[in-house]
């Protein structure tokens, strides 16, 4: 706490070789976001592979936890695999199969329809979970609205789901609308409300932001989202039900305040922020930034690299 006009000490430190040994020696299980952490794009972040080693061979559980929608979990796999990692799919918990999985565990009816506003991956998902979708990329992506039109949805969507659409057009807005406006209990669930992209995109060709698409919808309709990816806590109690892992003896690896580390302080775990993504030193200790994680480092590497120190 501040005294005498003194500006308080941040709440966060820089890992160490001994903040290194104390963080691993005090949890079970390790959660890495993707995006800006285990890779950037298509390239793999440096000493990725041996961290993962490192850690699994210390009896540690993984678990791979991203907004990005764009993929399925077995697209995500196939990824993984590209890059050299062996990931499995019981892994990975993305935020397209968190938007299934609510549906499934609330008991959204067989007979009613998912209206997707998002990439190929939310599709998969919603299909691999038994529910029949209208929409995603290709669906209304060249149409255009029409002044005359008197545009009706149909009335056996009981779901939107929103997640980045590189092809988002006035036309999928509205039917996104009607849909949520003038279906009854219609629900609206977005898997990320992120606001920005990064600004490389070049470096980071992939990153998800679904959060422009939201915004407009929640305007349009008046009604806020039901988000079912970080920092929302429900990943994490599907987390916590499937593996029983303990939250406080865990670590929430990432690179995004908003998100990543928020997520993790939420559910209780501790947070080690890495500046290889989205969050960089100066905005972590911007005066103006409320969400400190417990520790920060440059990349993943340094979690392996400092126990030689």
């Amino acid at each position: 706490m501040a005294t005498n006009g003194a500006p308080s000490s941040p709440s966060f430190e820089a890992l160490s070789s001994r903040t290194a040994r104390s963080l691993i020696d005090s949890v079970d299980a390790f959660l890495f976001d993707c995006d800006g952490v285990i890779w950037t794009g298509y390239k793999l972040i440096d000493g990725v592979p041996e961290v993962l080693q490192t850690l699994r061979s210390l009896g540690k559980k993984l678990l791979f936890v991203t907004n990005n929608a764009s993929k399925s979990r077995k697209q995500y796999v196939k990824k993984f695999h590209t890059l050299g990692l062996d990931v499995c799919e019981d892994e990975i918990f993305s935020s397209s199969f968190a938007a299934a999985m609510f549906l499934k565990l609330n008991n959204f009816p067989l007979n009613k329809k998912a209206y997707v506003v998002g990439a190929e991956g939310i599709l998969e998902e919603m299909n691999l979970a038994g529910y029949a979708c209208l929409g995603g990329p290709e669906g209304g992506k060249n149409m255009e609205l029409d002044k005359n039109l008197l545009s009706e949805c149909d009335k056996s969507i009981g779901a939107v789901v929103v997640g980045l659409d590189k092809h988002i057009n006035h036309h999928k807005l509205q039917y996104a609308t009607l849909c949520i406006r003038e279906n009854p209990d219609c629900l609206f669930i977005a898997t990320d409300a992120a606001g920005h992209l990064l600004a490389n995109l070049e470096q980071c060709s992939d990153y998800q932001c679904a959060g422009c698409t939201i915004s407009s919808l929640c305007a349009s309709t008046e009604k806020e989202p039901i988000v079912v990816g970080k920092p929302s806590s429900f990943i994490m109690d599907i987390l916590v039900e499937r593996f029983q892992i303990n939250p406080a003896k865990t670590c929430m690896v990432g690179d995004r305040l908003n998100t990543d580390i928020l997520f993790g302080q939420n559910a209780g775990c501790k947070t080690l922020l890495v500046l290889s993504g989205v969050t960089t030193l100066s905005a972590l200790q911007d005066p103006s930034n409320e969400i400190h994680p417990n520790y920060y480092t440059s990349n993943v590497f340094n979690i392996v690299e400092l126990l030689r120190t």
